[in-house]
């Protein structure tokens, strides 16, 4: 009985975080850090195009949209990882396939899916498909860079 306790106190003291726990990390630094390019550069994305994909309005509720979708991304980031097994990849490798994750994202999500659903909702300044901005590219690197970095990182 005494030995059957401490296996389970044992496992219980893992300091290391689980691969979606990294992974939902990431993916929230990752969108703050695309959310601050995003609100200087194209501040009108952050504060009426992202909400409007939702019925929503304003600023608040863009920059939620905007972290639950980085949050969402991430955990599917640690899932692709987990289930490819690469799980505690170095800072330097982990970057760079979290900047092609990142560069994925934006040409299928923010340059193809995004301008089709805004106008399916009737968003009357949705863009042509597809949307190619140098900004976005730019945003989708950084959300890329962090959640590679992050994620290597928590998992040491």
């Amino acid at each position: 009985m005494e030995s059957e306790t401490q296996a389970r106190l044992d496992t219980r003291h893992d300091p290391r975080l689980e691969d979606w726990h990294r992974g939902t990390i990431g993916g929230v630094l990752g969108s703050i850090a695309f959310g601050v390019l995003m609100a200087i550069q194209t501040p009108n994305v952050l504060e009426v195009a992202i909400p409007s994909l939702y019925g929503l309005e304003g600023g608040i509720a863009g920059t939620a949209v905007h972290l639950m979708h980085g949050l969402i991304l991430g955990v599917v980031f640690a899932m692709v990882l987990t289930a490819v097994g690469w799980t505690t990849p170095k800072l330097a490798p982990s970057i760079a396939v979290g900047v092609g994750y990142g560069l994925v994202v934006w040409i299928s999500l923010a340059a193809i899916v995004m301008p089709i659903w805004l106008a399916a909702v009737g968003f009357a300044l949705a863009p042509d498909v597809p949307n190619i901005t140098i900004e976005s590219v730019f945003g989708h690197i950084a959300y890329g860079t962090v959640l590679g970095a992050v994620y290597a990182l928590l998992g040491r």
